[in-house]
């Protein structure tokens, strides 16, 4: 056996390790300074065998990991990074393409064309939209404002991307108040400002409101991005697309839907009445490691207009090659030239699952989010602050006591469930309040796993209310 194939298959026994334990540990036994305690030395002077090396760091990452692949864990929107994936990410790390063009790599970049494709379909999205291959929903977001703010200014006659934003007309930004974050440092890192934006009034569980929104419409005028949500980051909630993207339409403004999770509801027959609409917008971001599982990093920014998009986003310089008649160069898309070729783990998932089974993933997730809120609805002290139409759970403890007391139970039974470690979750604010916030997102999440999470929740809870 050559020393690359020792190496490779020792990575692989610790990968699977680690795996096969996860359904079991789900908080890390080391913090971050334990953690940077297991790494801290001088730069060696002399290098180290490579078995070694591998195997150390194994040793020192492992006690600091959360086991963000296991099926109880719910503190984030993460996905479980499905073994396939995983797989196909570990050869995508091995042929150690670069997609930046369809040159240098042609695998990578006839591998996206086909996934792009095959994404657009399972989402229903227009099938002329182009998809960009990014980190995340971040840059997702990122991506397609850009190609929000050149098209909005290139249609009252400033070119953006040439010019840049000195002495351009101003862009109004319409933003729902219970937008997630991303979307903000999209703003800010495309100069168009986090705090410069008409914030618009929500409903209780972060839908922006229409009257609200219709209101604000009467006071604009010039170019106008709006953007929308797919699944509020508490609560699931999607904003009423079929009835707000006409009123933009008619103030001609660039619509995106901020959509990381919540647009997978467009795969699912059971749930795809609560992005009714959606396909109306023009841009729209997503995340594949959240409901597709792949393994970090996967975003997609999808544009209806590629032509708005490829301006936004196209590097060109002399030593790159042209994309011909009929040839897709990944670069055109994404605000990256060196990058990974994520195409291969998003082309694996969607081959694995299929459309049936992504569908089933989706549900079953859905599903196992609400028979967690059924079991602790029942408990007394226990209240969901959300319809859980989705994946999403706003838990309050101490319901009945006044609201100091109930934030102050609240964040001593999350202690609690954090220190039993049969679950992870976290901690949130909520309309003002301390809750308890659950992401149901993981491929292995069956009921019987929801069970016993709600079994581990009503016992913490009852630890320390003295229930």
């Amino acid at each position: 056996m050559t020393a690359i194939a020792s190496l490779f298959q020792e990575a692989a026994r610790l990968a699977a390790g680690f795996r096969q334990a996860a359904p079991a540990r789900h908080m890390p036994t080391h913090d971050y300074a334990a953690s940077l305690a297991c790494f801290e030395e001088p730069l060696p002077a002399a290098g180290s065998d490579m078995l070694d090396v591998i195997r150390r760091l194994s040793d020192g990452a492992e006690p600091g990991l959360h086991a963000t692949t296991g099926p109880r864990f719910f503190g984030w929107v993460i996905g479980g990074s499905h073994p396939v994936g995983v797989a196909a990410d570990f050869l995508t790390s091995a042929w150690g393409q670069n997609a930046g063009n369809h040159a240098a790599a042609p695998a990578a970049a006839a591998v996206e064309t086909v996934a792009a494709r095959w994404l657009l379909d399972l989402l229903k999205l227009p099938a002329e939209s182009s998809v960009g291959f990014v980190t995340g929903a971040t840059v997702a977001n990122f991506t397609c404002l850009a190609a929000a703010r050149g098209e909005v200014l290139r249609q009252v006659g400033w070119d953006a991307d040439a010019n840049g934003l000195f002495g351009a007309p101003e862009i109004t930004v319409l933003i729902g108040d219970d937008a997630h974050t991303t979307v903000f440092s999209a703003l800010q890192f495309l100069g168009l400002g986090h705090d410069r934006v008409l914030r618009v009034r929500t409903d209780p569980v972060g839908r922006i409101d229409r009257a609200a929104l219709a209101g604000t419409l009467d006071t604009v005028s010039g170019p106008v991005i709006a953007i929308l949500q797919a699944g509020q980051i508490n609560t699931g909630a999607f904003d009423d697309f079929a009835a707000i993207i006409p009123l933009l339409r008619a103030k001609r403004a660039w619509v995106h839907v901020d959509g990381a999770f919540g647009l997978w509801a467009q795969a699912s027959a059971k749930i795809s009445h609560l992005s009714r609409g959606i396909e109306a917008a023009d841009s729209w971001a997503t995340d594949g490691h959240k409901w597709l599982q792949t393994p970090y990093d996967c975003g997609y920014a999808i544009v209806r207009n590629e032509l708005a998009h490829r301006r936004a986003m196209t590097i060109a310089a002399s030593y790159l090659p042209l994309a011909g008649e009929g040839e897709r160069d990944p670069s055109h898309y994404v605000p990256e030239l060196s990058r990974r070729a994520r195409g291969f783990a998003t082309w694996a998932m969607l081959k694995h699952l299929g459309r049936d089974g992504i569908a089933a993933l989706i549900d079953q997730c859905c599903a196992s989010a609400r028979l967690v809120a059924d079991l602790l609805a029942r408990e007394p002290g226990i209240a969901i602050l959300n319809e859980v139409a989705l994946n999403q759970l706003v838990i309050r403890f101490g319901a009945d006591l006044p609201s100091e007391e109930g934030d102050a139970l609240t964040r001593k039974t999350i202690e609690k469930i954090q220190a039993d470690g049969m679950i992870f979750a976290g901690g949130a604010k909520w309309r003002g309040r301390d809750v308890l916030r659950l992401s149901v997102t993981n491929f292995q999440t069956t009921s019987d796993e929801a069970q016993l999470a709600a079994q581990s929740i009503i016992a913490a809870f009852k630890s320390v209310s003295g229930g």
